[in-house]
């Protein structure tokens, strides 16, 4: 069956670097826009960054253009959301999605990310 297993989340002081990690398997990954989602407690679940199935488009939302980059590695089947300049309001559990053409698509069980002094 699919699965989609993101790791690398940890607490990081303001300011800090993470590296987001999300392996997939069970699909065939390179059919597959890759997207980053985060929700904060009491908030809606929030698109992050977005990444085509090739790698040659990417999106962000505002409030982290500059500071995160998404991409991915077709050959291992994993995206990655590299995320610098750490702020507190960054603290969320951080979602990968996957999606096809056909509008299906699969979640993983998210990674808390706490940015805290």
């Amino acid at each position: 069956q699919v699965q989609l297993v993101e790791s690398g989340g940890g607490l990081v002081q303001p300011g800090g670097s993470l590296r987001l990690s999300c392996a997939a398997s069970g699909l065939t990954f390179s059919m597959y826009a890759m997207s980053w989602y985060r929700q904060a407690p009491g908030k809606e679940r929030e698109l992050v960054a977005s990444i085509s199935s090739a790698g040659g488009s990417t999106s962000y939302v505002d409030s982290v253009k500059g500071r995160f980059t998404i991409s991915r590695d077709n050959a291992k089947n994993t995206v990655y959301l590299q995320m610098t300049s750490l702020k507190p309001e960054d603290t969320a559990v951080y979602y990968c999605k996957a999606i096809n053409y056909r509008r299906v698509d699969y979640w993983g069980q998210g990674t808390q990310v706490t940015v805290s002094s």
